[in-house]
């Protein structure tokens, strides 16, 4: 007993080291709080989704080429479900090699690595390789169908397309500024993307054919990872702007900038704000929460965990959170993995910010009636 009171004490008095995984109670500002020029734009942190700016974010626009977020997502996620590997070859059709605007000049006929694919597509917005990407899946018809169907599972409620690219002005193909964070906050979930949105420059081709990234923030902006830019004369200048710093990553939607320039500034600004003000704090301890004392089972206690989100955005400077960890002094087996045990309860300020399940970590199963008349001898013969 003694010890695991002194185990909870430990715990229960480690600095800084754990924070709940609902966001603190922050209110999203307005324009005028940070002056954004373009008619729709947003700041969300990647971990918690917490959103620090919204403006018009739900008003339906043409995306552009931001579009390719939604492609570069399917196509991740097709190689991490094993359905494509980086090395295998995609042959571009006459159709997707009849694309313009932003392109690598396919030739019909012509043979690139989904590696390269993806390079195309995610540094210089290359419409032909998206065309290809998607006809190598079938069909592009059916990918875009994937397309809708994947942004309805992520409960994009301003979301429909009808291509891959972004490049036709249809009426029926539109995104917000809310939904293109939150897909872009998916993409960001597979670390390959990076690989890819992170280049300045690059070549294709044996090295004769080189790529720049539309997106400038890669060359200039700290911490930048990305994500993707778009233009068309309809939908103006679009960005979907990442950057990391000190484990906190922002994700910036600027819709219907009037230049790229306006475009740029404007990502900088959210990004500059999310830093400068709030960073994120993770949820779990350096050192692990102690046992629990098991009655009557196979062993004499049990591993806990805690379930949930691993982090909280605060406001940069606030005080370290106070902590709270609940637990019966001992159990009973069996205990299932999974069981909650207890509740951890993280306060900041004496507000609530969660009330966290502490799990069992491992099953204990009940002790048999053989091996429990035996530790019951053992007991008696330690008389």
């Amino acid at each position: 007993m003694k010890t695991l009171r002194l185990l909870l004490c430990t715990f229960l008095i480690l600095p800084g080291l754990l924070l709940p995984c609902r966001a603190f109670a922050l209110e999203p500002l307005w324009d005028g709080e940070i002056g954004i020029a373009a008619p729709s734009a947003i700041l969300m942190e990647k971990v918690t989704g917490q959103v620090l700016y919204e403006k018009n974010a739900d008003e339906r626009l043409l995306p552009a080429s931001v579009t390719k977020v939604m492609t570069l997502l399917l196509i991740l996620e097709d190689i991490e479900a094993g359905k494509l590997a980086l090395d295998d070859i995609v042959t571009a059709s006459a159709r997707a090699a009849s694309f313009g605007g932003s392109c690598v000049y396919l030739e019909e006929g012509e043979q690139m690595s989904v590696h390269e694919m993806l390079k195309c597509i995610t540094v210089a917005s290359a419409n032909d390789c998206a065309v290809a990407m998607a006809e190598h899946r079938g069909t592009e018809a059916l990918f875009v169908e994937r397309m809708n169907a994947r942004a309805e599972a992520l409960g994009l409620e301003n979301t429909h397309f009808t291509n891959c690219t972004g490049l036709f002005e249809d009426a029926e193909h539109y995104s917000s500024a809310r939904d293109i964070a939150l897909m872009s906050r998916e993409l960001l979930s597979h670390p390959l993307i990076k690989d890819y949105s992170t280049i300045w420059m690059d070549s294709i081709r044996d090295g004769s054919f080189g790529l720049t990234n539309t997106n400038k923030l890669v060359y200039w902006y700290e911490g930048c990872t990305g994500l993707k830019t778009g233009f068309t004369s309809g939908a103006m200048y679009c960005l979907s702007a990442t950057a990391e710093r000190d484990g906190t990553e922002y994700i910036a939607v600027i819709m219907h900038a009037e230049s790229s320039d306006s475009r740029n500034a404007d990502a900088t600004a959210l990004l500059n704000y999310g830093f400068s003000r709030y960073a994120l704090c993770p949820l779990l301890p350096d050192s692990p929460l102690p046992d629990l004392p098991v009655e009557l089972g196979t062993a004499g206690s049990v591993p806990l965990t805690v379930s949930g989100e691993r982090a909280v955005l605060l406001p940069r400077g606030s005080a370290a959170p106070d902590y709270r960890l609940t637990l019966p002094e001992r159990v009973t087996a069996p205990v299932a993995e999974g069981d909650a045990l207890g509740t951890l309860t993280v306060s900041l300020g004496g507000e609530t910010l969660a009330e966290l399940p502490v799990l069992a970590a491992a099953d204990v199963p009940k002790l048999g009636i053989a091996p429990l008349f035996l530790r019951l001898l053992g007991s008696l013969a330690g008389l």
